[in-house]
């Protein structure tokens, strides 16, 4: 036998484990213990299977430990219930322990619990079986020298687990063979199946696992219908191929290793467009503000804006017609941050979204044609940069004061580094993950206000730079509305 011991993850798999590893049942009344009336009660502990084989399949399966009530030896006291499991070889000296209280008479463990607990607490390879023991222990309150115990011993058989995660990269991917960058797949529930849809570009794809690896990697198998998981750079490195670019879903399920690409019809429609008096359309299905339609997936469209104290609903058309086809919440007054949607045409049922003094101000919405659904986001802006005050971290940026469409930032400029650079982001977390607003050119002084919208990473990465001497106190004003830009000193 092996010895499969790893000491690092023990403190985190307990953490785990109990938070949310196990389920316990007990009875609701307090003020009865069954273990009062069992004064030769015998404690037995049973287990549901004593070989399991654990498996992704089954892996919210549960295995069950039983016990019985023991005794407390006429003694009027509770008895207290206490779990240990454990590699058989180690005979209790690496034990997981589970204090399970008063009126507790069984324990379970899903299966993909127990499998993690073997690999990684325990080191025992995927795949292998290993003897296992697990020992109840019935502590009588207030009593010294009054413990009984039973033990049962039971074998696992572990399981290589399926990802978590699951990302697209090829040629025909939007964001290229970047695998630092490439596009996440989405999961579907607890499944181990991801999908994609959007667009593809004429090209090859396959997946992978790990952000910035290319290995491992899920890659075409025996036919266009199947995956194979590759782990070394020895094994086949077959991609999938799209002949055609366009729009497309992409499901790839790992559990039974097979995948499905299929063309995904256009959208429903082609133009979106916001109403109501609290936008800057008013109320006109003539001539109302547009969408942006999403280059890279046509079935998103985007719009950002300024949403006065007033009513919105999102309309599709076609120009004139106030019975047409819209996208309206599912309420009358809805608030602005609800953002439960049903697409409808008619004038029977008009629901619009209510947008309130609180809640006024600036804002992006997207509109996802494909399953009707609505992101309504508040716009914020950041001073990003070694200029600011907090420098290059992405993930805590100085936020810029927010009044409807203006956004103000007053404080220091070049407090750490005199002659330092900043830019502004309409996001935080992620370097690529939204919209720039960047000097017109890099390095450029602080009295030079002109500016350019850039996305992602895209770029230009233009910023503006502070000159020696320039260092101070600033506002930093930003109207997107008027789309201008102030930087005073004070």
């Amino acid at each position: 036998m092996k010895k499969y011991l790893n000491f690092q993850h023990l403190f985190l798999w307990m953490v785990l484990l109990g938070t949310a590893a196990f389920s316990v049942s007990c009875d609701s009344d307090d003020l009865y213990d069954p273990s009062f009336e069992n004064i030769d009660n015998e404690l037995q502990l049973s287990i549901s299977e004593e070989s399991v084989a654990l498996s992704e399949e089954d892996k919210s399966r549960e295995l069950e430990f039983i016990w019985s009530t023991g005794t407390n030896y006429g003694t009027n006291q509770g008895i207290f219930y206490t779990l240990e499991i454990d590699l058989e070889e180690n005979d209790f000296s690496f034990p997981l322990e589970y204090e399970l209280g008063k009126e507790t008479y069984d324990f379970s463990l899903r299966y993909g619990v127990l499998n993690d607990i073997l690999q990684n607490t325990y080191g025992v390879e995927a795949g292998d079986s290993v003897d296992l023991t697990a020992r109840i222990t019935a502590s009588v309150g207030g009593e010294e020298d009054m413990d009984q115990v039973d033990v049962v011993n039971f074998t696992a058989t572990t399981y290589q687990p399926l990802t978590e995660e699951l990302y697209l990269i090829g040629s025909a991917s939007p964001n290229g063979w970047d695998a630092n960058n490439p596009i996440e797949m989405t999961r579907q529930g607890d499944e181990a199946v991801f999908e994609y849809t959007g667009s593809l570009n004429e090209g090859e794809f396959k997946f992978i696992t790990t952000l910035g690896e290319f290995l491992p990697s899920y890659n075409m198998g025996e036919d266009e219908n199947s995956l194979f998981y590759r782990t070394s750079d020895d094994e086949p490195d077959d991609s999938f191929e799209i002949t055609e670019a366009g729009v497309y879903n992409i499901e790839a399920n790992l559990l039974d290793g097979t995948i499905s690409v299929t063309t995904v019809d256009d959208p429903p429609f082609s133009k979106l467009y916001i109403v109501g008096d609290g936008t800057e359309s008013g109320w006109t299905v003539d001539d109302p503000a547009e969408f942006e339609q999403n280059e890279e997936d046509p079935f998103i469209f985007e719009y950002e804006g300024t949403l006065s104290p007033g009513d919105m609903k999102i309309f599709a058309g076609p120009m004139g017609d106030w019975c047409g086809q819209w996208y309206r919440p599912l309420e009358a007054g809805q608030d602005i941050t609800n953002t439960d949607v049903e697409q409808n045409s008619g004038c029977d049922v008009d629901n619009t979204w209510r947008i309130t003094e609180e809640t006024e101000g600036r804002y992006k919405i997207t509109v996802n044609t494909r399953d009707e659904s609505v992101e309504i986001e508040q716009v914020n802006l950041y001073i990003v940069g070694d200029g600011g005050p907090n420098g290059w971290d992405i993930n805590n940026p100085e936020p810029m004061e927010r009044s409807g469409s203006v956004y103000t930032y007053t404080g220091p400029l070049g407090e750490e580094n005199a002659t330092g650079e900043f830019k502004i982001a309409k996001f935080k977390g992620d370097w690529c993950d939204g919209e720039w607003i960047n000097s017109a050119s890099n390095g450029q002084s602080i009295s030079n206000t002109e500016f350019i919208y850039t996305q992602g990473c895209d770029g230009p990465d233009n910023k503006w730079k502070l000159r020696e001497g320039e260092a101070g106190d600033y506002i930093i004003t930003v109207d997107l509305d008027a789309e201008t830009i102030s930087i005073e000193a004070q």
